[in-house]
């Protein structure tokens, strides 16, 4: 778990809290966007042949673990020249002897460790998963302890944020796109020497040659959230390499990487969707929620626009406003109803302007970790029209659609999947590294892809539609407010473990309706699949969990 006190990205993390960095020569320079390489072949040939398999050299790293560094080619354009050193990390399966094979953990993303990843949520984990599969995770090129990418410092961001506004002003826009540029010329600046590097087919090339190096013939993976995409990438790359693929809160790859507009659009009215489920749901439960007074909406909207008025002091010195208000909501929705008394009694909270509410929490330093490549991610993944006029339209239109959080979100500063546009329109930096299809992944294995209906962050038809253009791909519904499926529903968690251990695909159609519904009370500890004690507590900004599947 990435927290303000263990930054690996930054100033240490395991194995002697030494920073890893990029092994390169003299600086780079790039072209601009829009001279990205065509995608390489399964096999690519470079300058001097193959990439070359790392030896992974394992060393203790407590609790049971194994942490390693593996060398991989920087760029696979030129497979045996600089490298780039990713941080691995493993816990073996207490008999080997009846071991199956390695389990590959990503998380969601942009932007997550994965090393933290599996040391969170190992424990949680089936006992079949445990006893069949070393489980094995790794941070990708450009994230936490894989040579860290930086755009903007903790200040600048601070500085950003503080200024955003819960509420935009009608000439919001223009100053978006500055601030956007900004950031943009600031990653060229910082870390221009690996910007074309992290995009996702060099994540899925990195994940073949970690295969290789572990032994394995083929690979058996699971990935939430934007580990969803990685997966697919993988899947369409080295579709005969796929054992088992679970792609949980997937991605529709072929918007998602060329049709970015739409896709963005889907997700604004996804997260609002879910806003307003909540806020409906608080109107005809007042007793329960207790935010609104008998208009939730109403009180929400006026809500935002006092907190920009008059910002809450904050513990550390810093300030919240309507801005802080709707970055929390953005993250905090994806638990689903379980944690929808919670919020209310934050929002409640955060009427009286009391600055305990976990939905006042600014973003702290350990967040910017994540958000830096969240951001560069994407606007290396993905193919962005380089038109300004259209750039406007689209962006403005976002707000319009969805009211509740769309305005913050489309003209606040370039932070997560949301506020990436005004960015990406504007990259400088070229993207050898992008995968643009086909995501069909013919003749591979049967790939499992799990898809929630309330999904407020990778909406439900992306699911459906991943599972449509994959050759071989089969469709989970969970029916149930928030984000990912595998741990929040024991029928999916279920699903999902004889398929990983036994290779069993469910049934066509098979549809879970197993969700936690609203306890009537606020809990005072975290409920299964959710982060309640980070979000009262203050512990972390980016926990991705699995939940409690023992």
């Amino acid at each position: 778990m990435t927290t303000p006190e263990h930054r690996p990205g930054r100033s240490g993390g395991w194995a002697g809290r030494r920073r890893l960095r990029i092994a390169l020569a003299a600086a780079v320079s790039f072209a601009v966007a829009g001279t990205a390489a065509p995608a390489m072949a399964t096999q690519p040939d470079g300058k001097t042949g193959q990439p070359p398999v790392p030896s992974l050299s394992w060393s203790d790293c407590q609790g049971g673990f194994e942490c390693a560094d593996a060398q991989m080619p920087l760029d696979y354009r030129d497979p045996q020249g600089r490298t780039i050193t990713l941080a691995v990390i493993r816990k073996k399966a207490p008999d080997q002897a009846k071991k199956k094979g390695t389990l590959f953990l990503q998380p969601g993303g942009p932007g997550n460790s994965g090393v933290d990843f599996v040391r969170g949520n190992y424990a949680g984990l089936p006992a079949a998963v445990r006893d069949s599969f070393d489980v094995f995770g790794y941070d990708v090129r450009g994230v936490g302890r894989s040579s860290q990418v930086e755009c903007w410092d903790d200040q600048t961001y601070t500085q950003a944020i503080t200024a955003a506004k819960g509420v935009p002003g009608p000439d919001a826009y223009e100053p978006a796109v500055r601030q956007a540029a900004a950031f943009a010329q600031a990653c060229q600046d910082k870390a221009g020497e690996l910007l074309p590097y992290v995009g996702t087919e060099y994540v899925a090339r990195d994940i073949d040659l970690l295969r290789q190096a572990l032994g394995e013939n083929q690979l058996t993976y699971y990935g939430r959230s934007f580990g969803s995409y990685i997966g697919t990438v993988y899947a369409a790359l080295f579709p005969d390499r796929v054992r088992a693929l679970v792609l949980d809160g997937a991605y529709d790859p072929e918007r998602y990487a060329n049709r970015p507009y739409a896709y963005d659009r889907s997700q604004y009215l996804a997260l609002d969707g879910a806003m307003s489920r909540f806020l409906d749901w608080c109107a005809a439960d007042q007793a329960t929620c207790g935010f609104g007074d008998g208009d939730p909406r109403g009180a929400f909207e006026k809500l935002k626009a006092d907190l920009d008025a008059g910002p809450v002091p904050t513990a550390n010195g810093g300030q919240a406003n309507g801005y802080t208000l709707v970055y929390r909501l953005l993250f905090n929705i994806n638990a689903g109803k379980v944690i929808w008394p919670s919020l209310g009694a934050a929002l409640h909270k955060a009427q009286q302007r009391d600055n305990t509410s976990f939905l006042l929490r600014p973003p702290s330093a350990a967040s910017y970790d994540f958000l830096n490549p969240n951001v560069v991610v994407e606007c290396v993944d993905r193919d962005y029209p380089r038109n300004p006029h259209l750039l406007k339209w689209k962006v403005t239109s976002f707000a319009k659609a969805a009211p509740l959080l769309g305005p913050p979100l489309a003209y606040g500063p370039p932070l997560y999947d949301h506020q990436h546009a005004t960015t990406c329109a504007q990259w400088p930096a070229e993207k050898p590294s992008r995968y643009d299809g086909s995501f069909r992944a013919e003749g591979s294995a049967p790939i499992l892809v799990l898809g929630t209906t309330g999904d407020p962050d990778t909406p439900y038809r992306d699911a459906v539609a991943l599972s449509r253009q994959l050759d071989n791909g089969r469709l989970l519904t969970f029916e149930a407010e928030g984000h990912t499926a595998f741990g929040r529903s024991v029928c999916a968690t279920d699903a999902v473990t004889g398929y990983l251990v036994d290779l069993k695909v469910p049934a066509r159609g098979t549809t879970c309706a197993d969700e936690t519904q609203p306890p009537t009370v606020t809990p005072k500890v975290a409920p299964p699949g959710t982060t309640l004690g980070e979000l009262r507590h203050g512990v972390s900004d980016r926990l991705e969990r699995l939940g409690d599947m023992r």
